[in-house]
């Protein structure tokens, strides 16, 4: 089984307003192909510089989010279900921003790794820190590219324990917008 572990930031609490995604394709064993790339948000309100970092100048002159999408979508063919940690929130990021540019959603299932990590292994934290630190997780919190590899490696050491990232499905592809 392959999956497509992907992470988005957000200038601001609007979830179209992606200005940064990481995206890694894995099998069980390996990291095949990473993608990284900042986006330009639909408007210059930056309210989560503290979080990552990211100003609208870094953002400016970057590709708006169809752009973007087009490359995923051609890694994305590669793998069975889509995958991020905490979903419901990059799940979001992808319904608003495809609904804002009026792009169709993608059709694959969507699955979330912190449902999957605590149905599996049942510990009081299940943030990406936590695993991270607790598995010997490379990470630098917040990032893109490094969020969606700390999914990707999660992902594949819940896949080697038998878990099957379908069992935390969020959505079962063909979502509308």
């Amino acid at each position: 089984m392959r999956i497509l572990a992907i992470d988005f930031e957000t200038a601001n609490p609007n979830p179209s307003s992606a200005c940064a995604i990481g995206a890694v394709l894995a099998d069980r064993e390996h990291v095949l192909y990473e993608y990284t790339s900042l986006i330009r948000p639909p408007t210059q309100w930056f309210a989560f510089t503290p979080i990552h970092g990211l100003r609208w100048p870094d953002c400016e002159a970057a590709p708006a989010f169809p752009a973007v999408w087009d490359e995923v979508l051609l890694v994305a063919q590669e793998a069975d279900v889509l995958v991020a940690h905490n979903a419901s929130f990059d799940f979001g990021v992808i319904r608003a921003c495809c609904r804002h540019y009026r792009l169709p959603p993608p059709a694959h299932p969507f699955a979330c790794s912190v449902r999957l990590a605590r149905q599996a292994w049942g510990l009081p934290a299940n943030g990406l820190a936590a695993l991270s630190e607790r598995f010997g997780i490379a990470l630098n919190h917040h990032e893109a590219l490094s969020d969606a590899r700390a999914c990707a490696l999660i992902v594949q050491r819940l896949m080697n324990e038998g878990y099957d990232p379908r069992d935390a499905l969020i959505s079962r592809g063909h979502v509308t917008t």
